[in-house]
């Protein structure tokens, strides 16, 4: 498989992720007459919902990163080369970008806005830090023994993370970037979104080093189309 056409797969995959987010979010909030723990409840499981479905599909593709750190973790270790991963990246925060559009376009909001919602703070920045920890361990677990259930247990651990985490386990910088240009349930300022950025980045990392000392040996990204 192509790389352009591998991109393609993490470009849709990305958009239709953040569009879910963004979407499920804009929807929980005007159904859930001001209740937070609603709303949050009903974004959790359109995200893991649309999760499952778009590892399925486009899985075989491209790996279905939908994430950079997880496509810049799997170049520590041969998985992607880095022009590889930098393409998938690019990608991948392009697409967040443009499924937030599509869901401000579709709940009649601005195409962009600018997000007031503050997620700040060490505790925050440490919560991002452990779910994406984790969540690099379940996918290099998952893939190491091909797993058929990677598709749920990415999922599951994202809905889990939604809740354990003070965060709400954004895990993703693609995901965080786009999520700033919508000022809605699922936003984020942007000046906040530099730590969130760099605390996703070291936990990824730091989970690929871990994982990989743990089972010794192993590519820990599936091998290339």
């Amino acid at each position: 498989m192509t790389l352009a056409r591998r991109c393609l797969a993490e470009f849709i995959g990305t958009g239709f992720l953040l569009a879910a987010i963004v979407g499920s979010g804009i929807m929980a909030e005007r159904l859930s007459g001001g209740n937070v723990a609603i709303a949050l409840l009903a974004n959790t499981l359109a995200t893991g919902g649309v999760l499952v479905c778009l590892i399925i599909a486009l899985g075989p593709i491209s790996g279905a990163h939908f994430n950079p750190a997880v496509s810049l973790a799997g170049a520590l270790f041969g998985g992607l080369s880095w022009g590889e991963a930098f393409g998938y990246a690019a990608s991948q925060i392009v697409a967040g970008i443009v499924g937030v559009a599509t869901a401000n376009i579709m709940f009649g909001l601005p195409l962009f806005s600018v997000s007031r919602h503050i997620r700040a703070g060490p505790s925050i920045w440490f919560a991002e830090f452990v779910a994406t920890f984790g969540l690099l361990l379940v996918i290099w677990g998952c893939v190491r023994v091909k797993s058929q259930f990677t598709a749920f247990a990415v999922a599951a651990y994202i809905v889990a993370a939604y809740w354990f985490t003070s965060s709400t386990s954004f895990a993703n910088p693609a995901v965080t970037i786009a999520r700033s240009m919508s000022d809605t349930f699922a936003g984020i300022r942007p000046i906040d979104i530099p730590m969130f950025v760099v605390a996703q980045l070291l936990g990824a990392f730091a989970a690929t080093f871990v994982f990989r000392y743990v089972v010794g040996t192993g590519v820990l990204v599936e091998e290339r189309q």
